[in-house]
């Protein structure tokens, strides 16, 4: 019932023009908030200890666009047994196991030494910066007339060992960065 659920007001704010009442990034939180949930991060050869009930970490890096709503919106909330707790970074050597890393606008200079610094880890990136899916990024927030819609550069998701839901890849424009 979650699921279908979080389905449901994902395909929403995708399709529906936001309220005036409901900000821009009020919805991008509660996007990464719901990312957690079509979002599978497997285990590597070196991972054969057994699934942690650490905290599924949602960081910031950067200016924080969201204020307190993000925090507000994964208070309370798992994915599982584990947590969801919200972190702040202001620098790429603070950056500490996430498993969804937001990117913001701010760091557009420093984007792809951020990148570079997650690659091969099981982190899910998202932004809304310009170009982000096709620099190397996985989940790109695009906002099209007042709609939030999804670019989502699948050859990084299968880099990090990352399966994105084909619920979530309906919905999306999916960006390819490597030859095939």
């Amino acid at each position: 019932m979650a699921f279908l659920t979080a389905i449901t007001a994902l395909s929403s704010a995708l399709l529906l023009v936001q309220s005036p009442r409901t900000s821009e990034y009020q919805l991008k939180a509660v996007f990464l908030f719901n990312f957690v949930q079509f979002v599978d991060w497997h285990a590597t050869p070196q991972d054969s200890q057994p699934p942690t009930l650490a905290p599924l970490l949602i960081g910031i890096v950067g200016e924080d666009p969201f204020g307190s709503f993000l925090d507000e919106t994964v208070r309370g909330e798992r994915l599982g047994a584990r947590p969801i707790q919200v972190r702040r970074y202001r620098r790429i050597a603070d950056l500490e196991e996430c498993q969804v890393l937001f990117i913001s606008r701010s760091e557009n200079e420093r984007l792809l030494e951020i990148l570079a610094a997650v690659k091969h880890r099981p982190v899910l990136t998202v932004s809304d910066g310009d170009g982000f899916a096709n620099q190397g990024g996985m989940i790109q927030f695009v906002t099209d007339k007042s709609r939030i819609r999804l670019r989502i550069n699948l050859d990084a998701a299968e880099a990090a060992n990352l399966t994105i839901s084909s619920k979530l890849l309906r919905v999306a424009e999916i960006v390819r960065t490597q030859r095939r």
